[in-house]
């Protein structure tokens, strides 16, 4: 199984290609890629490793965490799992193989319509409703 492993502080301008070759001497089965920014395409000073069982993974780590790559000292541990909060557009009762245009908008004209207050008001408007009943205006 393999495990992802988390490089981070990595030095501004650096060539991904020669970190891994870096990498690849540690051992073979690595495989790195930065994580680059969208507008400038250039590294946001991380990226994620894979290697092919743990092993490898706890051997990166111990040789490379703190180990000093072009001026800067490198943070390697184990990558965290994602999140709920990254997945919580996509959580509900949605099973995972239907796709997002499979399901139905809800077009304006769609929504159905409410004659009731909303609640959250319905104190306050019951009020101004007995305040107009009960005003007398001159004739």
């Amino acid at each position: 199984m393999s495990t992802r492993i988390y490089i981070g502080n990595l030095p501004q301008g650096f060539n991904p290609k020669e970190f891994d070759t870096f990498l690849k001497s540690v051992s073979d089965s690595i495989r790195f890629k930065a994580v680059l920014d969208k507008e400038t395409k250039e590294c946001r000073g991380f990226g994620f490793a894979t290697a092919n069982n743990e092993e490898n993974a706890d051997l990166l780590i111990q040789k490379l965490n703190g180990f000093e790559f072009n001026g800067s000292k490198l943070r390697v541990e184990l990558s965290e799992k994602k999140d709920s909060a990254s997945h919580k557009r996509n959580s509900g009762n949605l099973k995972k193989n239907k796709k997002r245009k499979d399901f139905k908008k809800i077009v304006h004209s769609d929504a159905p319509n409410l004659e009731a207050p909303d609640p959250r008001w319905a104190g306050e408007l019951s009020k101004l409703k007995n305040l107009l009943a009960n005003q007398k205006t001159p004739v």
